[in-house]
């Protein structure tokens, strides 16, 4: 088969790989339909991560099941099935509380830019839908798999509620998602922090009330402007840089929740800034297993369109213009078809 492969930074391949093969009773090979480039593939893409050495990429992905092993019983090979970016066998006790991405038996996915897709823990991971999608739902139940989970999950961390304030920082495809989790969850107003047009628009489209250009303490302070001087109820981190973290817990009220679901690079916490500022923090790798009946059902059910976040298809032989486009800005977010 063919799939993505990093060699160093900014060097991106596509190259013939070994096609997967069942290993253990509970795996899955899938046939891709459509996969994608993430925000937290351009960490090594830019060098902000190691890369030792030549490695494939990838951990979002929808397809049809080819084959399974004989442990796994709740998708059979036809279905098409969404999944996620951390395996789970969905029956450890953090999977039973909800904490799939902290499975006994995790594995994160990185090899799913490609063909076909090896899944591991395939029994607790995969959800099937009772019938092939339309291909206009593709995006969506593709978005659910990593970027509409994580964003659901940062405003859930965040504890945003019906008639709450919700802030989201960062204007990626996990943003934008946030402000579709917030309105969806039943937040009154939404403040989105963007200093791009184009993504401004989107935001105000999922939901978003108010835009905000300003970052850092500006950002923060703007914030507290359009708040009565007292901040949000919820904000939702989805960046992952030591700026995004501080503009985050500076944008809460007291008592306020924040939710961080970007990948945290040098990002350090004043622990006696956080201790009286009586701000709540959470966060981590999102359980989107938890979410994903729920969202595909909203997805199939037309309630949300998550699937507008990927402003760039391109066939997956071109999976390296996608990272481009995305390390320039040039695109929110790259889809990619076999």
């Amino acid at each position: 088969m063919r799939g993505a492969v990093i060699h160093a930074p900014g060097d991106v391949r596509f190259e013939e790989l070994d096609d997967p093969r069942i290993s253990r009773p509970t795996d899955a090979v899938i046939r891709t339909v459509a996969t994608c480039v993430c925000g937290s593939d351009l960490w090594p893409y830019r060098g902000a991560e190691p890369v030792d050495e030549p490695h494939p990429m990838g951990h979002e992905y929808v397809g049809i099941v080819e084959e399974v092993g004989s442990e796994v019983t709740n998708v059979k090979p036809g279905q098409f099935v969404v999944g996620s970016f951390a395996t789970s066998d969905n029956t450890c006790p953090n999977c039973l509380t909800g904490w799939q991405s902290s499975c006994l038996h995790r594995e994160f996915m990185s090899t799913c830019q490609a063909d076909y897709v090896r899944i591991p823990n395939a029994h607790g991971t995969l959800v099937a839908t009772d019938e092939h999608p339309s291909g206009d739902l593709v995006p969506s139940l593709l978005a659910v798999s990593d970027v509409m989970g994580t964003g659901w999950y940062a405003a859930v961390a965040a504890e945003v509620g019906p008639g709450s304030t919700a802030v989201v920082v960062g204007d990626g495809a996990v943003g934008l998602c946030g402000v579709i989790a917030a309105k969806e969850l039943g937040a009154e107003r939404i403040i989105a922090m963007s200093r791009h047009s184009s993504r401004q628009k989107l935001a105000v489209e999922f939901g978003a009330t108010d835009i905000v250009t300003e970052r850092g303490e500006e950002g923060a302070a703007r914030v507290k402007e359009l708040t009565n001087g007292i901040g949000a109820d919820s904000v939702l981190e989805c960046v992952g840089t030591s700026e995004s973290m501080r503009q985050a817990l500076h944008c809460a009220r007291p008592g306020g929740s924040v939710g961080f679901v970007g990948v945290p690079h040098d990002v350090a916490i004043d622990g006696q800034e956080l201790f009286f500022s009586h701000v709540g923090l959470r966060g981590g790798p999102a359980p989107v297993r938890r979410f994903l009946p729920d969202l595909i059902g909203r997805v199939l059910d037309g309630r949300i369109d998550p699937g507008r976040v990927f402003d760039l298809t391109l066939p997956l032989e071109q999976v390296a213009e996608g990272y481009r486009a995305m390390d320039e800005r040039r695109a929110i977010k790259a889809l990619l078809t076999p």
